[in-house]
């Protein structure tokens, strides 16, 4: 009986570490507030997003580029992707949004990543965007509250190529 309890209370214990929702990265929940703030988010009434992405710095030679997926639903493989340029400036982080697009992720792995709204920049754009979401979807997907992504951040600042030019 001592044994059926403890083994009871191990695979309790168990569950709750595995279901147990990871931390968002920073660098990740402060790309998705310039998205969000920027209005790149299709506007919903969901209170939690879910999130993958990717740091590159080897694509574009010396630039930082975050890839991010936002997932239509938790458990799905269709979404929009941004690619959001990373620099520094007076101490602050500077999110550049440079590109976005419609996917959808076919359930037979053998097709390649369908655009339903293809990024601008042609075909070697749309090869990194693809390969990033590829790369994103074997890696761990995070959720973050809406009201969080909308939370002012003074250390960063957010831009896009939708801003208007002086």
């Amino acid at each position: 009986m001592k044994n059926i309890k403890l083994a009871v209370s191990l695979l309790i214990c168990l569950g709750t570490t595995v279901n147990a929702q990871e931390q968002p990265p920073q660098l990740l929940t402060r790309a998705a507030h310039c998205l969000a703030v920027m209005n790149f988010l299709p506007s919903s009434r969901v209170t939690r997003l879910s999130f993958g992405y990717l740091l590159d710095e080897k694509s574009y030679p010396g630039d930082k580029v975050i890839y991010l997926v936002n997932y239509a639903a938790p458990a799905r493989s269709d979404g929009l992707v941004f690619a959001v340029f990373l620099t520094e400036h007076d101490g602050r982080q500077d999110f550049n949004i440079q590109n976005n697009a419609s996917f959808v992720l076919p359930k037979d792995e053998s097709y390649g990543v369908s655009f339903v709204d293809p990024p601008l920049g042609g075909t070697w754009t749309q090869e990194h965007l693809a390969s990033a979401i590829k790369r994103i979807e074997k890696r761990t997907r995070f959720t973050i509250s809406v009201k969080d992504l909308l939370a002012p951040d003074p250390s960063i600042r957010c831009e896009s190529y939708t801003d208007l030019q002086n």
